[in-house]
């Protein structure tokens, strides 16, 4: 089984589920990917994954031109914007589904309302994939 999960940046929603599906299933092929990569992955995304026991602090983005021509069985976006400007796969591509999620880079305000925003992504993604994982995986 592949997956790849797209996002703009590639620093945080889109590596985030790429932990939670790695730890649901290690046999599970999981990649991730951006339209626009950021040049590391987000420290609090890093920070907040590691509050569940994932460690993507060794992760790295990715642009999504380097997936172009694999084959996947699964390709999941999980932001609008990637959704819009993804590139159109060349490769075989089984199932493309969408799974929208806020972007907690763009909170702002005090350190712990920002924590807050990152942990409420977080545990949205876990419980998104998780169910995704359920229903389309085992």
């Amino acid at each position: 089984m592949k997956i790849l999960i797209l996002c703009t940046g590639n620093s945080c929603r889109s590596q985030m589920a790429q932990g939670f599906l790695k730890s649901f299933d290690d046999k599970i092929e999981v990649e991730s990917a951006g339209t626009q990569p950021t040049l590391k992955v987000n420290p609090n995304a890093v920070k907040v994954m590691g509050e569940t026991g994932i460690d993507i602090s060794k992760n790295s983005p990715k642009s999504v031109d380097e997936f172009l021509y694999d084959e996947w069985d699964y390709v999941i976006t999980v932001c609008d914007d990637a959704k819009e400007t993804c590139p159109v796969f060349l490769g075989k591509v089984k199932h493309r589904m969408h799974f929208g999620f806020e972007d907690p880079s763009n909170a702002s305000g005090s350190e712990e309302f920002i924590m807050s925003e990152f942990r409420r992504i977080r545990d949205e993604i876990k419980t998104t994939f998780f169910r995704f994982y359920n229903n389309f995986l085992i």
